[in-house]
């Protein structure tokens, strides 16, 4: 069985990112795609690393979270990086809880200043 490989644009696309992310992931060790002169190719190794990253993202992870994360299978393996990731996403969920209830109160708050502010315009019109 042959393992496919992407080109350059074919990942740009597959993952509707830009060439400057895609090369600022391998520039910062992220990604390491295979290279046959100047042509990049992407395995499945790198499709399912760039998945992650972008995941990661999604949820708020730095770049470099992601990065140590990554690192730690390579280094010490599944259980060690599941432990890990466990803590992570505790930590992330937790952040992002945080600012749920923050964005909350703001709703609140400026809902209530535009309430305010239509009856006022209300009672200008009755003069």
């Amino acid at each position: 069985m042959t393992e496919t490989r992407l080109s350059f644009k074919e990942m740009c696309a597959k993952f509707e990112v830009t060439p400057r992310t895609l090369r600022y992931y391998e520039y910062i060790e992220l990604l390491a795609p295979e290279k046959d002169g100047r042509a990049r190719f992407y395995t499945a190794r790198e499709v399912a690393r760039l998945t992650l990253i972008l995941r990661g993202r999604r949820f708020g992870f730095s770049l470099e979270e992601i990065r140590q994360w990554l690192l730690i299978y390579r280094k010490e393996g599944t259980a060690t990086q599941l432990k890990q990731w466990l803590e992570l996403a505790d930590r992330q969920l937790a952040d992002l809880s945080r600012q749920r209830a923050e964005l909350e109160t703001s709703i609140s708050d400026l809902r209530a200043l535009r309430d305010t502010a239509a009856l006022e315009i209300g009672k200008l019109g009755e003069n």
